[in-house]
């Protein structure tokens, strides 16, 4: 017997090893021999259709338990609505598993997608509801920024009674909030943690003096509010930009205007006038 024969012969014989093995591994046979028989779902999930689940599983199903693709499955799995991720592994014999994750909505994103309560987007499912979620926005690349800053804001004003219904950050990066009261905030793009800290610990007083709703506040000013009320009168209050503005009455260095928090109504009637021709030269 010559080289080639038997290199010929090896070749053979190695290729009648080889060639169940991947048919069964493929699913070209075996299918019926080994097949995937049962389904359990693990997870707590109330919105996953199991019907829908079991149909997109089953397909993969078919080849049997050595012909699965388990990672075609998981990805087929994870594109159903209100499935947040997913994991599909098989057990011996015939039990193909799938663990479901399922999304908890924790605010609208702009007009047509969710943002779940672990800060992923996902679209809004048909037939879904979500008016009483809190509307955020912002670029997808800032969802965690938006997140902080709202939770932050909901802390500010839960002492006033007020809940934050939307906040959003446009593409310039400039902040606006809406209360559940109706009044519309304006943050601007710098400062805007502490600007809307003063403002929340000055709204019990600001609300106090006026018994018109409030309807816009523009917070980008370096001393004071522009505060827009129902009758479309505009006036606003100076402010100590630091932290013991609470603690004690203060001046102004540059305006020599006192706190409004602090002053007799008719001194603080002064000061609307005053501040407003101050708050028109300021930088927004």
């Amino acid at each position: 017997m010559n080289a080639a024969l038997r290199i010929f012969t090896w070749l053979l014989a190695l290729a009648l090893v080889v060639m169940p093995v991947v048919a069964v591994m493929n699913g070209w046979i075996g299918a019926e021999r080994w097949p995937l028989t049962k389904l359990r779902v693990h997870g707590e999930f109330k919105r996953v259709d199991p019907a829908q689940l079991r149909a997109v599983v089953l397909p993969f199903a078919k080849p049997g338990f050595f012909a699965v693709r388990l990672q075609g499955a998981q990805d087929a799995v994870e594109k159903l609505p209100w499935v947040e991720r997913a994991e599909v592994r098989k057990r011996w014999p015939d039990v193909i598993e799938v663990e479901v994750v399922e999304h908890k909505p924790f605010a609208r994103w702009g007009d047509d997608r969710l943002l779940s309560e672990h800060g992923r987007l996902f679209p809004v499912p048909k037939g879904l509801s979500s008016d009483a979620l809190p509307l955020l926005g912002g670029p997808d690349s800032q969802v965690k920024e938006v997140v902080a800053l709202y939770n932050e804001s909901r802390e500010l004003f839960a002492p006033v009674g007020f809940k934050v219904d939307s906040l959003v950050m446009d593409r310039r990066g400039s902040w606006s909030l809406a209360l559940s009261n109706g009044t519309q905030v304006v943050l601007g793009r710098t400062d805007a943690r502490p600007r809307l800290g003063r403002f929340a610990r000055m709204l019990p007083q600001l609300l106090a003096r006026n018994a018109l709703p409030l309807q816009r506040a523009d917070l980008r000013y370096t001393n004071g509010f522009a505060l827009s009320w129902a009758s479309g009168r505009e006036q606003a209050d100076a402010i100590k930009a630091s932290a013991a503005a609470d603690e004690r009455p203060a001046m102004d260095g540059r305006t020599g205007l006192a706190e409004a928090s602090r002053v007799t109504p008719w001194m603080a009637t002064t000061i609307h006038r005053k501040t407003i021709k101050v708050l028109q030269q300021a930088n927004t």
